[in-house]
């Protein structure tokens, strides 16, 4: 069950982190929120076979070393890892962004409004929508075959 599952911010600007974390006890949000602050970071934890896997990833676009495009590029591209939904959370407006980051297979992209009430709505919209959608299991031959003769149909 998706409420059990911990959902991973990859976020490298405290104050921004500090946010969510405020957000989540505000809203009673009893999942667990692991914070990578960059996306190296982000696919170091998700390649530890020991690490529970997330339900969610809310992902910050503008970070060091690997950044958030580059961080779907590469998760969007593993099989093991694809699945898992990515919601972009960040400043930035850039049409270019947006864009790119559906093209990358993100599954919903927010600007991180300055108004705090208006932040905990948004993340609090994001996580009902996904705590209560069916997602496939992770690593689930059953589901990948019918996604392929979905496919095929």
């Amino acid at each position: 069950m998706q409420n059990l599952k911990p959902i991973l911010l990859v976020e490298d600007d405290h104050v921004d982190a500090m946010t969510v974390r405020r957000a989540f006890r505000d809203l009673s949000i009893t999942n667990i929120l692991i914070r990578s602050v960059n996306g190296e970071e982000a696919l170091n934890y998700l390649s530890n076979e020991k690490s529970p896997k997330p339900f969610l990833i809310l992902l910050d676009l503008n970070m060091p070393k690997m950044n958030g495009i580059e961080f779907l590029k590469i998760i969007k591209a593993d099989d093991r890892l694809k699945k898992i939904p990515v919601v972009v959370l960040t400043t930035s407006q850039e049409k270019r962004d947006v864009v790119r980051s559906f093209d990358l297979g993100a599954a919903g992209y927010m600007v991180k409004p300055v108004d705090y009430a208006r932040f905990v709505e948004i993340i609090d919209t994001v996580l009902l929508y996904w705590r209560t959608s069916e997602l496939p299991k992770q690593d689930s031959p059953i589901a990948d075959a019918e996604v392929q003769a979905a496919a095929t149909r």
